[in-house]
């Protein structure tokens, strides 16, 4: 599929607003992702902030609809603290940032449980394969509190 060339000339405020509905029934974005995506295409950024404003008002963008969206996707996966970074990335800050971070720092030994459980299953055998299992899960994004505690239940069954 060939991708369109950015016109010559700016859109109309009208063909932004399509745009950036047409890319809101994809998925979520926040504003700022939404903005850095259609302003190649806009005479000006004031144009596009009103656009963007204007959705805003009508619910039809929501930077706290957009983290919570991605909290839910990648919070399977990974952990509180790699969330906060991937939120932060798509320019999400404040109350929204803090509320999906919240409540994901909340569930976060259950999460690591399944995700360990998902990737590895069995306890480590050696130092070697414990310290290999903690940096992957380090890397996930999970604390080193809910780590630890992870693996201090893991030697109190052995």
């Amino acid at each position: 599929m060939l991708k369109s060339r950015a016109p010559s000339e700016p859109l109309s405020s009208a063909s932004l607003r399509g745009r950036a509905i047409a890319a809101l029934s994809r998925r979520e974005y926040s504003r700022q992702e939404l903005f850095t995506k259609l302003l190649p295409l806009a005479s000006d950024q004031d144009q596009l902030d009103s656009v963007l404003s204007d959705l805003e008002s009508e619910g039809l963008l929501s930077d706290q609809r957009c983290a919570e969206s991605i909290g839910r996707v990648r919070g399977a996966k990974y952990g509180a603290a790699r969330v906060r970074h991937e939120l932060q990335q798509k320019g999400i800050e404040g109350g929204a940032l803090e509320s999906v971070v919240d409540q994901l720092r909340a569930s976060e030994t259950d999460r690591l449980q399944q995700v360990w459980n998902r990737k590895f299953g069995t306890p480590p055998s050696s130092a070697d394969e414990r310290m290999k299992q903690q940096r992957f899960l380090a890397q996930r994004g999970f604390s080193a509190e809910a780590i630890g505690q992870l693996f201090r239940g893991l030697r109190d069954k052995l």
